[in-house]
C-alpha cells in the first residue's frame, strides 16, 4: 500500500479523516495541521498558543468548484499526457473549508454548490502516493469509484 503524499494531514483505511488543528483557547478549528508550529493561533481575537488535533468530518457541502483544464506548474506529478481534472472546495461542519481534487471518473457536470460530498483517499495518478479528494454524493453519476466515467 502506498504512503501518504502528506504525512500527518489526513488517515487512510476504510473511513478516512482529514486531521485539523483545535486552539485549546478558542476552540477554533484549522486544516491543515501546522499551525502549532507557528506558536499562536490564527483567530486574530484569540491569543492561544496550545492546540490539539482532531478528525475532521468526513462529509461536507460543495462550497464552491471548477476545473484544471492546464497543467499545473511543478512540483504537480501530471501524467504524460495532461488530464483535466475537477477541483472542489467542501465546507465542513467545523466552519472550515478544504479544498481538493474530486475523485477519479468525476467532473464539474457532477457537481452543485451545496451538495453534500464526502472525503475519499485515492492514489495519485504519477507515483502513486496517496492524496484525500472529494467524492459528490446524490450526483446521479452512476460509475462506480475508480473506473472510467463517460464525460
Amino acid at each position: 500500500m502506498s504512503a501518504p503524499a502528506i504525512e500527518g494531514w489526513f488517515t487512510t483505511g476504510p473511513d478516512p479523516t482529514l486531521t485539523g488543528e483545535r486552539c485549546t483557547t478558542c476552540a477554533t478549528v484549522y486544516f491543515p495541521p501546522t499551525i502549532a508550529a507557528a506558536g499562536y493561533c490564527r483567530h486574530p481575537a484569540c491569543e492561544g498558543e496550545e492546540f490539539e488535533r482532531v478528525p475532521l468530518s468526513r462529509r461536507g457541502r460543495v462550497w464552491s468548484y471548477t476545473d484544471a483544464q492546464y497543467q499545473p506548474p511543478p512540483p504537480y506529478p501530471a501524467p504524460d499526457p495532461f488530464e483535466p481534472f475537477a477541483i472542489a472546495a467542501v465546507e465542513l461542519p467545523e466552519g472550515i473549508v478544504v479544498l481538493g481534487q474530486v475523485a477519479r471518473g468525476y467532473g464539474v457536470d457532477d457537481l452543485r454548490v451545496g451538495a453534500e460530498a464526502e472525503l475519499v483517499v485515492e492514489p495519485e495518478a504519477v507515483g502513486g502516493a496517496l492524496v484525500w479528494k472529494w467524492l459528490p454524493l446524490g450526483s446521479g453519476h452512476v460509475t462506480e469509484l475508480g473506473e472510467e466515467a463517460d464525460q
